[in-house]
């Protein structure tokens, strides 16, 4: 089956899942979907073979198989799938979400600058026009108020026209569009910060909000229900760990019904501890950047006062820099807040894949449970183990390191979110929270913490063994594969993220193709100059021949031999692009002499009188 085809019968199967969840009243999304069609293939008890073609009865079991799956309401894996599933695709960081947004903004905003900056206006109605948009455009890029406003409005366009009068506006139009633009943001933020500046000097700040301290009311109003919620979620995984620790040395004890709830149970509250870990991480960024923010915005309105004092004149070159720092630390106010509201609203949506603790195990049922079992943290198994440390030189071949000899140890990606490698394999999947300080294994460059000096020790005997043991386990909990970050085992299931794009394949990766390349010996033409010579006595040699060939001349010669034949001709040296002219033709026009002579024939008298007449004209008269 070709790679086409066999998309096509996953979006098929991908297809026809949802058209009968939906049947059954229950919506679920395609990614879901993919991700069940996934992890019942993976699964070894289901029979499956990756290696072949799905036959017909295979397609019909696997639909079968995930329909029950998906439509199973008391089951804990299928709601860690779906909280996996939707944070994964809700959750993004900071740097990406405030990116995102300000995207949006300049999409929202695209129409006003548009017709700005593509307007034409020539009549003092219109130029008017033009400048109220400018206001409007720079009420709704600052957010600092309405632009329905008519206080507002009044006190911006105050504002702009202390910078920018409205007799510029015809220095404005003439811009290019990108021009235009710039200055847009440009005067915004200008406006901006002489709004703040006018709001703290008491004399403005209609319709600007005091975001920094309602950031700092909304911080620790969001950090307590994250920190309640966390402390929920770490009672729960103590008690299940316990309950599941006792099973395992007490076999025999009649709970052995319940073992597969109670793992489903904790590895979901586990994966909601982590996702909680991360929201509780950007939400104590969040702080730290407002704590960060507010000494900046109190220093540059000091220095602001300080510049503009009580002088009626103040040069641009020296608080223009000042506003635009304050329009950008108010900006980033909003992006806070912002960012508090998206992390706020996500805490709140994970608790919807919560609810089946309460319906499987309520407090009456963990009570008898927990008869005689000692409920342990995490912070007391771990101090139990304190002061116990592995003897390196017990092991030969493994690298193990500590936190004295180990520059940046607590920068190390631990495997398996920080939890024993040994206990995941041995126990059949049980969560112990590993120490550190025990030592870590260093095995193919990746990093194992365990529980105990014990577990470390028959770990490292067969480290493999124990990795492809954790493996199995994962094809059998999927979601297992997402809380451990065991992605790099299962190249098939990729991060949800990575579904977005329409991937839903189920089956494993290609890796082999046929393909073919085809490139050109020479692809620029060749720059060799074949007459170069770098000697400079050739270069002499050569002058000299040539200058021998010029006093040369050429001969033929016709014999009997070769007068049928074709004509030779040779040229000894290059023709010349070039004429020379030796002698100037040139004519001129001259008078013809007439002179005549009278009485040379003689007359009546002896003597002879010769009279020379000249008729011969002027040179200049010709």
């Amino acid at each position: 089956m070709s790679h086409s085809q066999a998309e096509s019968v996953i979006k098929n199967i991908i297809r026809e899942i949802g058209q009968e969840c939906a049947m059954k009243g229950q919506t679920v999304s395609e990614t879901l979907v993919a991700f069940m069609v996934k992890a019942v293939v993976l699964d070894p008890r289901n029979e499956f073979n990756v290696d072949r073609t799905l036959t017909k009865n295979d397609v019909q079991k696997l639909i079968k198989l995930c329909v029950s799956r998906l439509l199973d309401a008391a089951n804990p894996s299928l709601d860690t799938i779906k909280m996996q599933v939707y944070f994964d695709m809700n959750y993004t960081n900071r740097v990406e979400l405030l990116n995102e947004q300000h995207r949006i903004l300049e999409a929202r905003l695209a129409p006003v600058s548009r017709e700005i900056t593509d307007n034409r206006a020539r009549t003092r109605e219109e130029l008017e026009s033009i400048y109220r948009k400018i206001v409007s455009y720079v009420l709704l890029r600052s957010g600092l108020g309405s632009p329905t406003d008519i206080k507002v409005v009044r006190e911006a366009t105050a504002a702009l026209q202390s910078v920018f009068p409205q007799t510029e506006l015809g220095v404005f139009l003439s811009l290019s569009k990108k021009d235009k633009e710039r200055q847009l943001k440009e005067l915004t933020m200008i406006v901006t910060g002489i709004r703040l500046f006018n709001k703290d000097c008491g004399k403005g700040g209609e319709g600007i909000d005091d975001l920094p301290a309602i950031l700092n009311e909304a911080i620790p109003a969001a950090t307590q229900p994250i920190d309640a919620e966390l402390r929920a979620s770490h009672d729960l995984a103590y008690r299940y760990t316990a309950v599941l620790e006792m099973m395992h040395e007490s076999p025999h004890r009649n709970i052995e019904a319940r073992l597969s709830m109670l793992k489903e149970a904790l590895f979901n509250v586990r994966q909601h501890e982590a996702f909680l870990c991360i929201i509780l991480s950007d939400v104590i960024t969040c702080a730290q950047e407002v704590e960060m923010m507010d000494k900046q915005f109190a220093a540059q309105i000091e220095q602001l006062k300080n510049t503009v004092q009580a002088k009626t004149a103040v040069p641009t070159s020296q608080v223009f820099p000042i506003f635009l720092a304050l329009a950008n630390l108010w900006t980033s106010f909003q992006d806070e807040i912002l960012l508090l509201s998206f992390l706020t609203n996500l805490t709140v949506s994970l608790q919807q894949f919560l609810g089946i603790h309460a319906q499987l195990f309520p407090d009456d049922v963990m009570e008898s449970l927990l008869e005689g079992v000692t409920v342990k943290s995490d912070e007391q198994r771990i101090k139990e183990t304190m002061g116990i440390k592995v003897n390196v030189s017990d092991f030969k071949e493994q690298e193990w390191l500590f936190p004295e000899t180990t520059a940046n140890f607590d920068q190390l990606l631990i495997q398996y979110r920080g939890f024993c490698a040994h206990a995941l394999a041995e126990k059949d999947g049980l969560l112990l929270p590993g120490n550190p300080a025990i030592g870590i294994l260093k095995h193919k460059e990746k990093y194992y913490t365990f529980s105990s000096k014990e577990s470390a020790y028959v770990f490292a005997q067969n480290p493999d063994m124990f990795i492809h043991l954790i493996g199995e386990k994962a094809k059998e909990y999927a979601e297992l594969i997402q809380l451990l970050e065991l992605h790099h085992q299962f190249e098939s299931v990729a991060p949800y993220s990575q579904v977005r794009s329409g991937d839903k394949r189920s089956m494993k990766p290609i890796t082999k193709c046929d393909s073919s390349t085809q490139t050109d010996t020479h692809i620029l033409p060749p720059t060799i100059v074949k007459s170069y010579e770098w000697n400079e006595w050739e270069l002499r040699r050569k002058a000299i021949k040539l200058a021998n060939l010029r006093k040369k001349l050429t001969h033929s010669v016709q014999t009997n031999l070769s007068h049928m034949r074709k004509d030779n001709s040779t040229q000894v040296y290059l023709l010349k692009d070039f004429g020379t002219q030796t002698k100037l033709d040139n004519s001129s026009n001259v008078p013809r002499p007439q002179i005549f002579l009278a009485g040379l024939r003689g007359g009546s008298t002896s003597t002879t009188c010769m009279v020379k007449v000249n008729l011969t004209r002027a040179v200049d008269e010709t």
